[in-house]
């Protein structure tokens, strides 16, 4: 598997309630497109991965949960 390299700071979900998610991302992605990839650290909550990958499907992006080593983030990819 490639490595990513993210160019932009990630998006840090800890601490933000699920009501939250939603605006918090659409913004982060929608603002931040022409850098992906782009790192959003859900933490190891099956929740916060679901209700981030909702609004990226909604939105027609393509994602990765983690890496081999780290599953608590999601790369956003196009």
């Amino acid at each position: 598997m490639k490595k990513l390299f993210f160019r932009k700071s990630p998006l840090d979900l800890h601490g933000v309630t699920y009501s939250e998610v939603q605006e918090l991302v659409e913004d982060y992605v929608l603002l931040n497109q022409r850098f992906l990839p782009l790192q959003i650290i859900t933490g190891n909550s099956q929740g916060m991965k679901n209700k981030v990958t909702r609004c990226l499907k909604e939105h027609g992006f393509s994602y990765q949960i983690g890496d081999a080593y780290n599953k608590g983030y999601i790369a956003v990819l196009k």
